[in-house]
């Protein structure tokens, strides 16, 4: 850096940054003259004329990568630093240290030009601003970047290289270990171990689902080895990623896999760029070798496995029938769309969850709630069955036969790793105390410690014996001839076993699929049966009918009359009053039941009767409750009763017990006044004048005879008669009495 006269006095009053960065941990732990080296630029700056309270270190980013991956803080809060003209200077030991990334240098090397900031290496100082020096710091740039891709090209080439011979040692599953010899795998030593990987593959020959398997294990109580990054081994409770992993990984079938997943970059929400792994199928490996060290299994066993456990997601249209569920429907899985050949999907319904197949395929294409075929399943799983068990007579004996082996071989299976567990507490608990009793009496600190451990390696071992001796006795007891005998009976008569509350809807799917390939649905409703045909695993094909529509009984309906009577309350009264109007008249509906605001709801539904809809603003001659037109004309409801039973005004109902309903008419709406009128007066008045009584009086009005109206306000509130046109002393009473 010998050339300074690019320094200028503006530079200098503003901060020196110098940027520290190491690509990895491994190399801030090893590389330390490298790091040291860059620390020694703060001596530089000092040289170039900044004070040591201006030098600004950024070291935040020591092992982190430069290729513009990840996020760098340190990176970034220098960037903003120049952005803002607050730095002079940069130094850095060379190009590759700030940036592998062309888009990151350049975007700094603009805000160095425009902010005139210096930028500084072993080999001198350079202005962004300036062509010559942008042109050098350029090529920098893009030599640091091609640097990391040919180190990366080298080291991916000599990996892949090793790889294709499969002698590249990366970390071996549990139950594997790398021999001496070049690409040597071998097993684990440990019996308890690899007794867990098998017994693994052997449940899953027999169960074939990932699910029951670790079900299985978990019922049983049997532990899981699990290899630490320092070897050693823990025995844990098996989760269900921890047996999917070992039925999935080929190299428990003996071959070498390589380059099975691809490194991907995306740009997330935020605009970050980043990483992810994207698991590449079979035929997309870099590397595979089959039978390339001894296996668990062959690789024809587990290429079928892995399309078992394809087949056990949850299938497609056209895709494997899945795993077994626990679900009444016997043919789910098998069943398909005689029309468009789709599968069909399974639904429950009813208090009784009874279950039935439809094809989703129309409602795919044509909308929500059109179906391509829908039928119950229970005639048709009848049917089946009853297929099936008429053809697999003959071979009963032999299934219950082979059945019983089967399940004296599981319980085997179970107490040899309960006894292998056993086996394994039992010398660490000899370890511990071999390693007690070699410790020195008089160090107590250490000797209490390993005291502590050896108790507890006592304590697992007591309880591991516990839990075989448990297991022995819940062990199945060896059947005696009468029992084999009886087996055999039942052999021979397998709807028995089939009907058995003991044989539960997982396993009579299971005995299906042993036989049956495809069951092919088509509804033929002109004809009120389903045609079914049936696809069995050796070819054959069997064809026969299942009646789906049986006549029905009439149905039991509300009667006619009432429905035509709801209808026209409706009209004009919710369904509460509705109810409350046939419960009144003593109606019942059709099972005889009394009325409630729900059954009306339903009831409407059905017929589809309109609800009843209040009006906003009510129209000339429209009619209301009494609750409705007190509202509207501002009077109590109690008022209007009163006037109604009086025959003051008229009413009308829908039907006896009906709530009366009101005309809104012009002269009712007249009626109603705020203030008293001249020449009306009090009904104590009225009857003094005219010298009868208030009966009288109501009978002249209903014949009109005589005018009324109702003040609605003031102290004069109430019903107020017109006796004389001309006689101002009947208003010189304010007090009078109210009606």
């Amino acid at each position: 850096m010998s050339d300074n006269s690019k320094i200028q006095d503006t530079h200098l009053r503003r901060s020196a940054y110098v940027y520290i960065r190491q690509s990895s941990p491994t190399q801030v732990l090893v590389n330390r003259e490298s790091t040291d080296l860059q620390y020694q630029l703060n001596e530089r700056a000092v040289q170039l004329g900044w004070s040591k309270t201006q030098i600004k270190v950024i070291d935040e980013d020591l092992a982190h990568t430069a290729s513009g991956v990840i996020l760098r803080h340190g990176f970034a809060q220098m960037t903003n630093e120049v952005a803002m003209g607050q730095v002079g200077i940069l130094l850095c030991r060379e190009a590759s240290r700030v940036a592998r990334n062309n888009a990151e240098w350049y975007r700094l090397l603009d805000l160095c030009g425009v902010t005139d900031t210096l930028i500084g290496d072993i080999d001198g100082l350079y202005h962004p601003g300036l062509f010559n020096d942008r042109l050098l710091l350029g090529l920098k740039g893009t030599m640091a970047e091609a640097e990391l891709h040919v180190l990366r090209m080298r080291l991916n080439g000599a990996i892949r290289n090793k790889a294709k011979r499969g002698e590249l040692r990366r970390g071996l599953p549990v139950g594997l270990l790398w021999g001496e010899g070049e690409g040597q795998v071998i097993f684990h030593p440990d019996q308890a171990v690899t007794g867990a990987i098998r017994t693994v593959f052997e449940k899953f020959s027999e169960l074939s689902s990932a699910r029951q398997v670790w079900l299985w294990f978990q019922s049983e109580g049997l532990l899981f080895p699990h290899e630490c990054p320092s070897g050693q081994i823990l025995w844990l409770k098996p989760t269900y990623i921890a047996i999917h992993n070992v039925l999935s990984n080929p190299v428990y079938a003996g071959a070498y896999a390589y380059g099975k997943s691809r490194c991907e970059r995306y740009v997330d929400e935020t605009g970050r760029l980043r990483k992810r792994v994207r698991l590449l199928p079979q035929d997309q490996w870099a590397v595979l070798i089959p039978n390339h060290h001894p296996g668990f299994i062959d690789w024809a066993t587990f290429e079928m496995n892995q399309t078992r456990l394809a087949s056990n997601c949850h299938p497609g249209p056209q895709e494997a029938a899945g795993a077994l569920r626990e679900g009444s429907a016997l043919l789910q899985g098998l069943a398909t769309c005689g029309r468009c050949g789709r599968r069909l999907r399974v639904y429950y319904q009813g208090k009784n969850s009874t279950p039935g197949y439809y094809c989703a395929n129309s409602q795919a294409f044509n909308g929500r709630g059109i179906w391509c075929l829908r039928v119950g399943g229970v005639r048709v799983d009848k049917a089946v069955v009853e297929t099936f068990l008429d053809a697999i007579s003959p071979a009963g004996l032999e299934a219950a036969i082979t059945a019983q082996s089967l399940g004296e071989a599981q319980d085997q299976a179970a107490l040899k790793q309960f006894r292998l567990q056993v086996e394994r507490a039992g010398y660490e608990a000899e370890r511990a105390e071999r390693r007690y009793r070699a410790v020195e009496p008089e160090n107590r600190l250490v000797a209490r410690t390993l005291e502590t451990e050896w108790e507890k390696k006592l304590h697992d071992q007591k309880a591991a014996e516990d839990e075989l001796a448990r297991k022995e006795q819940e062990q199945r007891l060896e059947l005696t001839d009468a029992q084999r005998e009886q087996i055999r009976a039942l052999g021979s008569d397998l709807k028995r076993v089939w009907d058995a509350p003991t044989t539960t809807d997982r396993d009579r799917k299971e005995l299906l699929r042993s036989l049956l390939e495809e069951v092919k649905i088509n509804v033929l409703p002109a004809e009120g049966k389903a045609h079914l045909v049936l696809q069995w695993k050796t070819t054959a094909v069997s064809e026969l009918d299942v009646i789906w529509r049986v006549p029905r009984t009439a149905p039991i309906r509300t009667e006619e009359e009432t429905i035509e009577l709801m209808r026209r309350l409706a009209v004009h009264h919710p369904d509460t009053v509705i109810a409350g109007v046939l419960n009144r008249q003593g109606r019942k509906t059709a099972r005889g039941e009394n009325f409630t605001a729900n059954r009306v709801a339903s009831l409407r539904s059905h017929w589809k009767i309109p609800c009843y809809q209040a009006p906003t603003q009510p129209a000339e001659g429209e009619l209301f409750s009494v609750e409705g037109a007190a509202t509207q004309l501002g009077v109590a409801a109690s008022t209007l009763l009163r006037w109604l039973n009086d025959g003051f005004i008229g009413g009308e109902q829908v039907t006896p017990g009906a709530p009366w309903r009101i005309r809104m008419t012009k002269e009712l709406k007249e009626l109603i006044v705020p203030e008293v009128p001249p020449g009306y007066v009090a009904m104590p008045q009225a009857m003094r004048i005219l010298g009868v009584s208030r009966q009288t009086i109501m009978q002249r009005v209903k014949r009109g005879e005589l005018s009324v109206v109702h003040v609605s306000r003031g102290k004069q509130k109430g019903l107020r008669i017109r006796v004389l046109d001309n006689q101002p002393e009947l208003f010189a009473q304010p007090s009078a009495a109210k009606v």
